[in-house]
């Protein structure tokens, strides 16, 4: 289990995006949170992205450790609009799902659509590959015309 468990953080057992790809994957993956879905030596892959973020990420503890510090950058408030495309015999998942909430530090409404394709092996998501539209990030993070940490002119 992780810290995330049975809060309503963005990843907590009652948050949002946990609900959303809990539904997405029922049936065919188990876990108390979304962390405890991953397995341990799952591989996340971010095909479309946003600066600075990592391309790809392997281990469960390090997915844990990449979005430890998400809930002082964006609030999820909901997530829906959930498709679900499955090939039972390679046990790959693809979901399309939104998600809807604010920036923390802009105040900006954050809206994003997500495409994950997701292979599960023993009940454990074995292998994640995103996609995710980086303007609505830009648009939500205020950025390139946010204070990056200079005088905002």
């Amino acid at each position: 289990m992780t810290k995330y468990t049975s809060d309503s953080s963005n990843f907590g057992a009652d948050g949002p995006f946990f609900r959303i790809i809990r539904e997405g994957l029922e049936g065919l993956a188990d876990g108390e949170d979304y962390f405890d879905l991953l397995a341990d030596d799952v591989v996340v892959e971010y095909v479309i992205s946003v600066p600075g973020y990592p391309r790809r990420t392997e281990g469960r503890q390090a997915v844990i450790d990449l979005y430890s510090g998400y809930d002082d950058y964006m609030t999820v408030h909901t997530a829906g609009n959930l498709r679900v495309y499955r090939d039972p015999e390679a046990s790959v998942a693809v979901l399309e799902y939104e998600v809807h909430g604010e920036s923390v530090l802009t105040g900006r409404p954050y809206n994003n659509r997500f495409v994950s394709i997701i292979t599960v092996k023993d009940r454990k998501v074995t292998h994640w590959r995103d996609y995710l539209d980086p303007i609505a990030v830009f648009d939500a993070s205020g950025w390139p015309n946010a204070d990056q940490g200079g005088n905002g002119n």
